[in-house]
C-alpha cells in the first residue's frame, strides 16, 4: 500500500510539472497544417489557446489535457509537454520589451463559408484543400445563400477562382464549346433570372455588394487567384456595362474604363480594364508573365516582419516557419504595386519586379487579406488536372498563410455584427 501510495505521489507531482503543451511551429514540426486543425478543434471544445507571434515560428500553447494530447498523436502534430515553470518561462521572454514576440489568445472558434458553384468546377480550390486535409469544418455557400441573407451566421468567408465581372472566367475563346463551361453559363443565366436580374454581372454586383457588407458589419473574407481583383472591378464598375455581347448579348459601354469609381473599392485603384473579350485577363492589376520576367525557379515572395506588440493583425498573418515562400500562378497571380491604395497593408511582395502577393486591409468592422496565385503546392495549375495532394506538403508555409486567417478571427474577443 505504502509503494502504492508513493507512485501516486510521483505521478501526481509529474502532472503538476507537466502542465502544458506546446505545439511548436518551426522546423521541428511534422504537420504544419494539421496542427492549425488541432488548434481550431481545440476552439470548439471551448479550451483557449495562446498563439506565440514569432515564438518558434508561431507556435501554440494551451493547458494540458489528455484528449489534446491524444489528438496531436491521432493527428501526427508535434507536441512538446512543459512545466508551469517553463510556460511562464516562455511568456517572460515573449513579453520582453527587447523581443518582437507577444501572445494571442485564442478563444472562439469562427464559422466558416466558402463561396464556390454547387457544381463542382474543373478545378480545385485551395482553401478547401487545406481544409479538408486540417480537419476544419466549413459550409459551402453560393450566390442563393448570399442574396438570402444567410451571411451572418457566419464569422469567415472565402472567395477563390471566381469572376465577379459576369465574363464566366474569361474563357469564352478558349473552352466555349466544352459542356462544363455552357453547363455553368445556363446556371448561371437561371439563377440570375430567379434572383430578378436580367444580366449575371448584375447579379454578381449584387453579391459583391452584399459580400461588401457582410466585411463593414464585422466579418473577415478571404479571397485568391481571380476573386481578388474582379471583386474590386465589379464595385468599381457598378451601373457600367464592361461585359462583351458574347457574355451577355449586348456590347460593353466604349467609355467605360472613364467612368470607373475608384472609391467604391477596397484594394485597388486606378487600374484599367482589359477590353478584349478574348483575353485571359480582366485589368492591368495583375502582373503579366513577360512583364515578371520570372520562371519557377526564380518566382519567390518575401513576407515582411511587423511588430508583433504594435501589429499584431500582419503578424498573425505572416507566422511562418519561413520567410522566403516559392510563387505560384494563377489567372490573377499577383498585384501591381502602384495601383495598391495608400491605407492597403502589403504582407508579401516580389520587390525586384515592383509586385505585392499578399495583402490586407480593414473597411468598417472587419478584415479582408487577399492572396494572389491558385494553388500554393502547383506552379502552373492548369484546368483539368488533379487536385494537389497535401499529404505531400505537410510544411507547405504557402498553405500556412491561408490557415493564419482561419485562426485570425479567433483572436477577436468579441465580434460586432450589424
Amino acid at each position: 500500500m505504502r509503494k502504492l501510495f508513493l507512485i501516486l505521489i510521483l505521478f501526481v507531482g509529474f502532472q503538476a510539472q507537466c502542465a502544458y503543451i506546446l505545439i511548436p511551429m518551426d522546423e521541428t514540426q511534422t504537420d504544419h497544417l494539421k496542427a492549425y486543425g488541432i488548434t481550431y478543434w481545440m476552439l470548439t471544445q471551448e479550451v483557449p489557446a495562446d498563439w506565440l507571434l514569432n515564438y518558434r515560428g508561431g507556435s501554440f500553447m494551451v493547458k494540458h489535457l489528455q484528449s489534446i494530447e491524444n489528438e496531436c498523436v491521432i493527428r501526427n502534430v508535434s507536441y512538446e509537454i512543459i512545466s508551469d515553470a517553463q510556460a511562464n518561462q516562455i511568456l517572460n521572454e515573449i513579453a520582453s520589451p527587447a523581443s518582437n514576440m507577444d501572445v494571442m489568445k485564442l478563444e472562439k472558434y469562427p464559422k466558416i463559408a466558402v463561396y464556390s458553384p454547387k457544381s463542382k468546377q474543373p478545378w480545385d480550390d485551395a482553401v478547401t484543400l487545406v481544409l479538408t486535409y486540417a480537419e476544419i469544418p466549413y459550409d459551402v455557400i453560393f450566390d442563393d445563400e448570399i442574396m438570402y441573407n444567410e451571411l451572418p451566421k457566419y464569422d469567415w468567408l472565402h472567395l477563390h477562382h471566381e469572376d465577379f465581372t459576369g465574363q464566366y472566367g474569361k474563357f469564352y475563346r478558349t473552352y466555349q464549346h466544352f459542356p462544363w463551361y455552357q453547363q455553368q453559363q445556363r446556371e448561371y443565366e437561371e439563377s440570375a433570372r430567379k434572383h430578378g436580374y436580367s444580366k449575371v454581372s448584375h447579379l454578381k454586383l449584387a453579391v459583391v455588394k452584399k459580400i461588401h457588407g457582410f466585411v463593414a458589419g464585422g466579418g473577415f473574407l478571404f479571397a485568391m487567384c481571380s476573386a481578388t481583383d474582379t471583386y474590386d472591378i465589379a464595385l468599381a464598375a457598378e451601373g457600367l456595362d464592361i461585359v462583351e455581347s458574347m457574355y451577355d448579348g449586348d456590347p460593353a459601354d466604349p467609355n467605360a474604363q472613364n467612368k470607373l469609381d475608384f472609391e467604391k473599392t477596397m484594394a485597388f485603384q486606378n487600374f484599367r480594364l482589359e477590353r478584349n473579350p478574348y483575353e485571359y485577363e480582366y485589368s492591368d492589376i495583375d502582373m503579366q508573365a513577360r512583364e515578371r520576367g520570372l520562371k519557377q525557379e526564380t518566382d519567390f515572395f518575401s513576407l515582411f516582419e511587423f511588430s508583433a506588440k504594435w501589429d499584431p493583425i500582419p503578424t498573425m498573418l505572416t507566422q511562418n516557419h519561413e520567410h522566403i515562400i516559392k510563387g505560384f500562378m494563377g489567372q490573377t497571380t499577383s498585384f501591381r504595386k502602384s495601383l495598391i491604395k495608400s491605407d492597403v497593408v502589403i504582407m508579401g511582395e516580389t520587390r525586384s519586379v515592383g509586385e505585392a502577393r499578399y495583402i490586407h486591409g480593414i473597411m468598417g468592422k472587419g478584415f479582408w487579406t487577399f492572396y494572389g496565385g491558385h494553388d500554393p503546392e502547383d506552379y502552373q495549375h492548369f484546368v483539368n488536372e488533379q487536385p494537389t495532394d497535401l499529404n505531400l506538403h505537410p510544411n507547405s508555409p504557402g498553405y500556412r498563410l491561408i490557415l493564419n486567417n482561419i485562426l485570425f478571427p479567433a483572436a477577436k474577443k468579441k465580434k460586432q455584427k450589424t
